[in-house]
């Protein structure tokens, strides 16, 4: 059995993410070497100079109920519903998201070899296929795994439906011609003659 690549598709926002990651780690970092000169036994008040710790622990230490009001409470609130929603979405863009790369098609193994087929010469056959009806101005496919997409811009809205089977039935056939498997083709309408728009109606 051939080996399938698997690629991951990222956001940009993944850099941004890795940004926020590499603060906090440099966060751990310094703080975690404040806590190593304390333990080496620095001087308390230059180790609170270099990073607040001291400061920052006394002004949370005396804080009273009463400072705690309304507007700080709505203060607060937002601000933790915006870091959830902001850090959450940075999380979800962290995923990798898997799809199978797209490989050459075997068609059949002889003795001396391996007829292959480049997925881009299956796309040029549904495309040629499509391009043959007078109504289609452009084709574009696309050839995954499992399925062909061809994606057709029409010069004409009239029978829109009709023109759309016809390109999925044409590139099966041409398909078939070619000794290709006749995959699943979805067509999809990306656009058509503004000039004639009102055949919509």
């Amino acid at each position: 059995m051939l080996r399938q690549r698997l690629r991951f598709r990222r956001s940009p926002l993944v850099y941004v993410g890795h940004a926020v990651i590499v603060l906090v780690a440099l966060a751990i970092v310094w703080y975690g070497l404040m806590l190593l000169l304390l333990a080496l036994k620095v001087d308390p008040d230059t180790v609170n100079s270099l990073s607040g710790y001291r400061s920052v622990y006394d002004n949370l230490a005396e804080l009273e109920p009463a400072d705690i009001d309304g507007q700080v409470r709505l203060i607060a609130g937002l601000g933790g519903l915006a870091c959830f929603l902001l850090f959450g979405y940075l999380a979800l863009k962290e995923l990798p998201r898997p799809y199978l790369a797209r490989s050459e098609l075997e068609l059949d193994e002889q003795e001396r070899g391996v007829t292959e087929i480049q997925p881009r010469a299956i796309e040029r056959v549904a495309e040629g296929a499509a391009l043959e009806l007078a109504s289609v101005q452009s084709a574009t496919g696309r050839y995954q795994t499992d399925d062909l997409a061809l994606d057709v811009s029409v010069g004409r809205a009239r029978d829109l439906a009709e023109t759309l089977r016809t390109v999925r039935g044409r590139a099966r056939e041409r398909l078939a011609e070619h000794g290709l498997p006749t995959v699943p083709v979805n067509v999809t309408l990306t656009g058509f003659d503004r000039k004639g728009r009102r055949e919509l109606r």
